[in-house]
C-alpha cells in the first residue's frame, strides 16, 4: 500500500496535469457516481490534496472526489488519448483537453461536498499527517508523549493512522531502526531520548522520502552505495527489506520479524543492544 511519501507525489503530479484546466470529459466505473459525470464536465479542478493515504480531488462546484488506493488502487497521469499497459481495472478517469488522471483498481471512491470532507470517517480521525510542512515536531513528540498511546506497540501503533498519518510498513521499520528501538517497545518502554528520536525520525524520514521519490537513507550513504554499484533496493532504506544484509551502522546481519501479518525488519545491535 502506498504511503504517506507516495500519495503526496501522487496528488503533485495529478495536480500538474489536470488542476485549473477545464474538464472535457469524465467517467466513473461505480454507478452510485455516474450521476457526476455530466455535472463536472466543463468545471475546473481547483486543487489535489493528500489527506494521510487518501487523496481530495476539489471540484468548482463544492464537489469533491474522495480516493483511497487501498491495497491495489494506482493513479497514472497520461496525455490525453494516451492508455497505459496495465491489467488493472480503470474506476475513475478525469480529462482535460491535453492530459488525463486515471484511477486504477481503487475500491474507495466517493463524491462528497465541501462541507462533508473533514466529516468523513477516514479523515476525521487522522492524525498529524508526517509529510504536511505544517506539522511540527512538537505535535508528533506530544503523539508519543500521550497517555492514550502509550501502553501500545510501536510496531503496531505505527501503522494506526489516526496516531501519525502517512506512515507504513516500510517508514515503521525506518523509524524504528533511526531512533534505535526495539519493535517490541511500547513508548512507555522507551527512553526520553528514544521518544524525541522517534518524533524526529517520523518526520525527517517520511519527509525525505517524499523529497528523493522512496529514499529513507541520507544523500551522503546513497551516494558512496551507488559508487560501490549499490541497485537502488540496496541504498534505499537502512533496514526495510534487507533481510540478511549487513546494517549500514554496525555491519550485523539485518533481522525480520512478523506482527499482524505483517514484516517489521530491524538491527538486533543496534535496536536490542545485542552484540
Amino acid at each position: 500500500m502506498p504511503e504517506g511519501p507516495e500519495i503526496w507525489r501522487a496528488a503533485d503530479q495529478i495536480g500538474e496535469a489536470i488542476a485549473h484546466k477545464e474538464i472535457q470529459e469524465l467517467f466513473f466505473a461505480f454507478e452510485e457516481l455516474k450521476e457526476f459525470e455530466s455535472l463536472l464536465v466543463g468545471l475546473k479542478v481547483q486543487s489535489v490534496t493528500p489527506r494521510g493515504k487518501a487523496i481530495i480531488t476539489a471540484f468548482e462546484n463544492d464537489l469533491n472526489l474522495y480516493s483511497h488506493n487501498q491495497l491495489y488502487g494506482k493513479w497514472m497521469i497520461k496525455d490525453r488519448g494516451e492508455l497505459p499497459d496495465t491489467n488493472r481495472t480503470l474506476r475513475a478517469a478525469i480529462h482535460t483537453k491535453d492530459r488525463s488522471a486515471l484511477l486504477y483498481s481503487a475500491s474507495e471512491i466517493e463524491m462528497l461536498k465541501d462541507e462533508e470532507v473533514e466529516n468523513h470517517p477516514y479523515i476525521k480521525k487522522l492524525g498529524p499527517d508526517v509529510v504536511h510542512p505544517k506539522t511540527t515536531y512538537e505535535e508528533v513528540l506530544e503523539r508519543y508523549q500521550s497517555d492514550a498511546f502509550r501502553n501500545r506497540k510501536l510496531s503496531t501503533l505505527l501503522l494506526d493512522q489516526g496516531f501519525l498519518s502517512g506512515v507504513g510498513n516500510y517508514l515503521r521499520s525506518e523509524i524504528l531502526f533511526c531512533a534505535g528501538v526495539d519493535p517490541e517497545f511500547r513508548p512507555k518502554d522507551c527512553s526520553d531520548k528514544q521518544i524525541r528520536d522517534l518524533a524526529k525520525n517520523s518526520l525527517e524520514l517520511s519527509r525525505r522520502s517524499y523529497e528523493t521519490g522512496g529514499n529513507t537513507t541520507p544523500y551522503e550513504l546513497v551516494k558512496a552505495l551507488k559508487e560501490e554499484g549499490a541497485t537502488r533496493k540496496q541504498y534505499r532504506h537502512y533496514v526495510y527489506g534487507r533481510t540478511g544484509n549487513p546494517c549500514y551502522k554496525c555491519g550485523k546481519e539485518i533481522k525480520v520479524i512478523e506482527t499482524g501479518g505483517r514484516k517489521v525488519y530491524y538491527c538486533e545491535t543496534e535496536q536490542k543492544n545485542i552484540s
